[in-house]
């Protein structure tokens, strides 16, 4: 029996044609499942899709903005039209800012919110509601940070929305258990995407590597096998509500 094995299952990455997000769908892809590109930028979709299929899956890319529920909708009956299916479902958009807490105007603790939480919510309720619907399970993968708890300094707003994540993460993941959908996160480690590379000084690398026991960044493809592992339902069936890190040890350091 293969644990791993996602044929005949379809994925839908919102956010799939971030590094991170296109990364783990050539893993999803390389296992088997049709993969589902969603973001705005088509050209960056488009290099994913062409990834996906050389790592032997089958990919199809759809423009969406992951804060429009209209825009959504549409990915989902367009999804529909292609497999038939929508069995995983990850939500990997992301914003950061840096400005001091003092700075920071409304209008982009609505923007940073925006995209990293309210996102989140409408993907869950249009494909978690067709998924429970459905009543064949599916697993929802959200993408959460090393920054939700404990908050990293610097990041307010990027903190406070991925600790709503990892929130939202366990309440659905009791509300869709009967139906046997299962809710999880990931909480990457450092790794150099192009979100966060611009907050990345050397005094901050420093700090990071020094709270860091593997005293190393991440590589993208070391997120592959959580987000395999979390969408096969053969490996991960009695795993819901779960907040997986894979951070090098970030998490589990003090001093």
């Amino acid at each position: 029996m293969n644990l791993f094995d996602l044929s005949g299952k379809t994925a839908v990455i919102i956010g799939g044609n971030s590094t991170l997000g296109g990364t783990m769908g050539i893993a999803l892809g390389g296992h088997g499942a049709d993969v589902a590109v969603v973001g705005r930028n088509m050209e960056k979709s488009e290099e994913v899709a062409k990834r996906i299929e050389a790592a032997g899956g089958r990919a199809k890319c759809f423009s969406a903005d992951a804060t429009n529920a209209e825009d959504l909708k549409r990915v989902l009956s367009e999804v529909l039209a292609w497999t038939g299916r929508c069995d995983i479902l990850m939500n990997c958009p992301g914003k950061n800012s840096a400005t001091p807490f003092f700075d920071i105007t409304m209008d982009e603790w609505d923007s940073i919110m925006e995209v990293n939480l309210k996102s989140v919510v409408l993907a869950c309720q249009i494909f978690g509601k067709h998924m429970v619907d459905k009543g064949e399970g599916g697993s929802i993968i959200n993408i959460s940070s090393v920054s939700s708890d404990p908050p990293l300094s610097k990041v307010f707003t990027y903190s406070a929305s991925k600790a709503a994540v990892n929130n939202v993460t366990q309440f659905l993941a009791r509300e869709f258990a009967p139906a046997r959908v299962r809710v999880n996160a990931i909480i990457p480690g450092f790794f150099p995407a192009e979100q966060n590379r611009k907050i990345l000084s050397p005094e901050r690398v420093e700090s990071i590597m020094r709270h860091t026991p593997m005293n190393r960044f991440g590589e993208a493809e070391e997120l592959q096998g959580a987000a395999v592992y979390l969408a096969s339902e053969k490996a991960s069936s009695f795993v819901t509500g779960t907040v997986l890190r894979v951070d090098g040890g970030f998490g589990a350091m003090t001093i």
